[in-house]
């Protein structure tokens, strides 16, 4: 009894308010706006000019524009403008150009009744293309792997940079904090602030697809990149202790007596990324022009650069191996632990040198040296975070040359 005395008013309520409901214009199906709307991109047209800017009228003096939202096929809304009247609107920014649009515009006549009408238009293609090609290739990779974006055309200029680079979107499960940096006028690399979560999952897209970069150039289109990660596998090469900690998600799951390059051949110091893993390489002098003649066949050989240090089985200097560096410049140690390593890596894991006489790792240029550049300078590449820096050239020859 109880339940049916509180119900019973409610159902009366609810009676009143849809008996009402007749004389509210804002409760009718929306009217067909086709004869109040006009739009001056013929509906179902395939060769609107983008470089034209898409307008809406109220055609009819009892209709006003309460809402135009225009979309092309990648989900881009274009941005525009409505009058003061509500009569007219006009887009803001320049339509991209090759691709399908639907412009849904929402109306109101003067007893308040909404109207509706969408339209649906391609515009032409223009001018040539920007093609971007995107890497890795789809794959699982260690920690370490950049993100890469190879331009067919240079781009300059702070605008143009910001664009393609806003057009370039990353999505980490779980979320990084990261950016791109400008390597040169055609090439973009993404890395987080720190290396990549274990087991994270990176999709890397472009949306660049018809958009006007600058007179005569538009954005192509980019099949996306869909990169894993697995374990955090960080190896680092003390050339000092002639030792080599492999750590496994923080834990040190080996140790390895190894040699590094001896003087005149000294290994580079600093953060490299695994770049390729082969089960054989002969490797001569002649590939690095050094003065000591040698010929050798070489197994187990994990590329770190692209001049040529890897580290490989090197049963010719065990005696060698945790005691001095004898190598021209590659990372030896005996076969069966090369073979571990090599079983035990994928591209994309870092391996890291310390306490060597080398040179520093560049950046750019000689393989994936990223993360040797700190924080601060890495962002400052940006053109959406710090304006205009175009970052260096390569800083060194990308010739694939084994050393030993």
């Amino acid at each position: 009894m109880t339940c049916a005395s509180l119900l019973a008013p409610l159902t009366v309520g609810l009676s009143a308010c849809s008996g009402s409901s007749g004389s509210d214009p804002l409760a009718s199906a929306p009217y067909d706006a086709s004869e109040a709307v006009s739009v001056n991109a013929p509906a179902d047209s395939t060769d609107v000019d983008p470089e034209k800017p898409l307008e809406v009228t109220a055609a009819s003096g009892e209709d006003t524009l309460t809402d135009v939202y225009a979309t092309d096929a990648a989900g881009r809304v274009l941005a525009g403008e409505l009058s003061a009247d509500s009569k007219r609107w006009h887009s803001t920014s320049p339509l991209a150009a090759g691709v399908r649009y639907t412009v849904q515009v929402s109306t109101e006549n003067d007893d308040g009744a909404p109207g509706r009408r969408t339209v649906r238009f391609e515009t032409k293609p223009q001018g040539k293309k920007l093609k971007v090609d995107l890497g890795p290739d789809n794959g699982t990779y260690g920690v370490g792997q950049p993100l890469t974006a190879e331009l067919s055309h240079r781009v300059k200029g702070k605008r143009q940079r910001e664009l393609v680079e806003r057009a370039l979107k990353v999505e980490s499960h779980p979320r990084v904090e990261g950016s791109w940096h400008w390597v040169d006028s055609k090439e973009l690399h993404f890395r987080p602030k720190s290396y990549w979560p274990a087991h994270a999952s990176i999709t890397l897209r472009s949306k660049l697809k018809g958009l006007k970069i600058r007179d005569g150039l538009y954005g192509g289109d980019s099949p996306a990149v869909r990169m894993k990660t697995g374990d955090r596998i960080v190896a680092t090469a003390d050339a000092s202790s002639h030792q080599m900690k492999v750590e496994r998600n923080g834990k040190v799951v080996r140790t390895v007596p190894i040699t590094t390059g001896k003087s005149g051949y000294e290994t580079r110091n600093g953060i490299k990324v695994i770049l390729t893993k082969e089960p054989f390489v002969r490797m001569t002098s002649a590939s690095i022009g050094a003065s000591d003649f040698y010929d050798l066949p070489v197994h187990w050989a994990t590329r770190l650069t692209n001049s040529g240090e890897y580290v490989h089985g090197a049963p010719w200097s065990v005696g060698s191996q945790g005691v001095s560096n004898t190598s021209h410049g590659c990372t030896g140690m005996s076969s069966a632990n090369a073979r571990w390593f090599f079983d035990n890596v994928r591209q994309g894991d870092i391996v890291q040198h310390v306490n060597t006489t080398g040179e520093k790792m560049a950046p750019f240029g000689n393989g994936f040296g990223d993360w040797n550049m700190p924080w601060k300078e890495w962002r400052k590449g940006s053109a959406v975070h710090q304006g205009e820096h175009g970052g260096s050239g390569p800083a060194e020859s990308a010739r694939l040359r084994p050393q030993v």
